[in-house]
């Protein structure tokens, strides 16, 4: 039996590998195709923009490891059906429940990386992503001023530097025109870029400030802190709950300011915690209309399209309740309708 399942566990692995491999690297694709704008909007060097794209891959292979387990258990066990060799071993009294060990070993073993994916690599590394793309977006390492020149940072932000030296400014005039009712327009002798909470401002020395409006007013300073680029550091005001670290997230859990943010933690907790199981329930799912089916030959062909259609009934299923969540009670009746249908599932299997 051990011969038998290092067999079945080899033939899993390698398909199971190969297809990550592709889909993860498609998607990754897909990924960079959606964010070229960025790159072309920003003028990143494109070695920080692959990095950035990087830092979405764990992100990735956390939604498609069930899709790929289930592929992979699909294709080498109906590929040994068509053979006759799950026939021979069946009729060499191996059960169903025999046969089906190794693809719920790799189902297992993939639950438990996903479970580390989402509970620790994902959200860390989506924390990553978003400060790097802040960082790039609007941090001094994506600002670069050309001397002598008119550099448009907005619309409606025009800066002129006469000469620069790291962060360090001379001569600087700044055209801001991005609220009509307020329009600056300002002179200064020397200038400092600085990477602050709001994003990235300009602090200038010994200048003439003249602002237009309702109102034309004309001023002289000794220091004036103006604002580059206007951002929340945290992406916005948008409560990113995938950056967010579980332990934070249970806290959030019971104390979040407001409905909607209550709704967003528990639909991360159910993506988090119950997205791992789906490994095992769709394997075994897979087990189950190929093993039983294939006893029966002349339905033995529909199997694998029973097995997908299933498939995409019981994830369809998962993902629409997980986004429906909304108290703690559907939290927990979610959880355990998981746990009976892979519990149903297995018996299934089982049964001699």
């Amino acid at each position: 039996m051990k011969i038998i399942n290092r067999y079945f566990l080899r033939q899993l692995l390698m398909v199971f590998v190969m297809l990550l491999l592709v889909l993860t690297g498609l998607a990754w694709m897909v990924q960079i195709m959606s964010m070229m704008k960025f790159l072309l909007n920003y003028g990143i060097q494109l070695t920080n923009f692959l990095g950035l794209t990087m830092l979405m891959v764990p992100f990735i292979v956390s939604i498609i490891v069930p899709f790929v387990t289930f592929i992979a258990i699909i294709f080498v066990y109906n590929k040994m059906i068509s053979d006759n060799e799950i026939t021979v071993m069946a009729a060499s009294t191996l059960s169903p429940r025999q046969l089906a060990r190794p693809a719920l070993i790799l189902a297992a073993v993939m639950a438990a990386a996903h479970f580390a994916l989402n509970m620790w690599v994902v959200p860390a590394s989506q924390a990553r992503f978003y400060d790097t793309q802040w960082n790039l977006r609007y941090g001094l390492a994506h600002m670069k001023l050309q001397e002598s020149a008119f550099t448009e940072m907005s619309d409606g932000l025009v800066v002129y530097v006469d000469k620069v030296s790291g962060h360090d400014l001379s001569q600087v005039m700044l055209s801001d025109t991005r609220d009509e009712n307020n329009q600056i327009t300002i002179f200064a002798e020397k200038g400092k870029l600085v990477s602050t909470a709001r994003g990235l401002s300009i602090v200038m020395t010994n200048g003439s400030l003249m602002a237009s409006g309702g109102a034309t007013t004309v001023g002289t300073f000794e220091s004036f802190d103006m604002d580059l680029n206007v951002a929340d550091k945290g992406g916005g005001g948008n409560f990113r709950v995938r950056r967010v670290p579980t332990t934070e997230l249970l806290k959030t859990l019971f104390d979040a300011p407001s409905e909607k943010q209550h709704k967003a933690v528990l639909s991360e907790l159910s993506t988090r915690l119950y997205s791992p199981v789906m490994n095992l329930v769709l394997a075994a799912l897979c087990a189950v209309v190929l093993l039983r089916s294939s006893l029966l030959r002349r339905r033995a062909s529909f199997a694998p399209a029973v097995a997908v259609l299933a498939m995409a009934v019981v994830m369809a299923a998962f993902m629409s309740a997980s986004n429906m969540v909304s108290s703690v009670t559907q939290f927990v009746v979610l959880g355990a309708a998981i746990g009976l249908l892979l519990a149903g599932i297995l018996t299934v299997l089982y049964k001699k």
